[in-house]
């Protein structure tokens, strides 16, 4: 079966207090992530950490980066590629962080 030329996803993972992997760009695939969104439901001000993962060395995109309560932060400015096995890692200081990820996959 033929791979699709471009795949649009928005993926809505749990944010949890230990890193952990909410994507993997597929074999075959640039990922190419167009949104980054957080928000904070809460009443007090919480933290999250974003990191690019490659060969299981982490890079830091944000880190302890405060969402004010009853707000959001798009956390990449601009686009991030992702080259196949790339992997995104969230943190949040919270479990009631949300988190909303527009990504394109597009055949190398």
């Amino acid at each position: 079966m033929a791979l699709k030329l471009n795949v649009y996803k928005t993926i809505t993972p749990s944010v949890a207090t230990s890193a952990g992997v909410v994507y993997t760009t597929p074999t075959g695939y640039t990922g190419i992530v167009l949104l980054a969104n957080i928000s904070n439901p809460t009443t007090g001000t919480l933290k999250i950490t974003l990191e690019h993962r490659r060969s299981a060395s982490d890079t830091s995109i944000v880190t302890d980066f405060p969402i004010s309560s009853k707000d959001s932060a798009n956390l990449i400015e601009g686009k991030l590629f992702l080259q196949s096995g790339d992997q995104l890692v969230l943190t949040g200081e919270a479990t009631t962080l949300e988190a909303v990820i527009s990504i394109l996959e597009t055949l190398n």
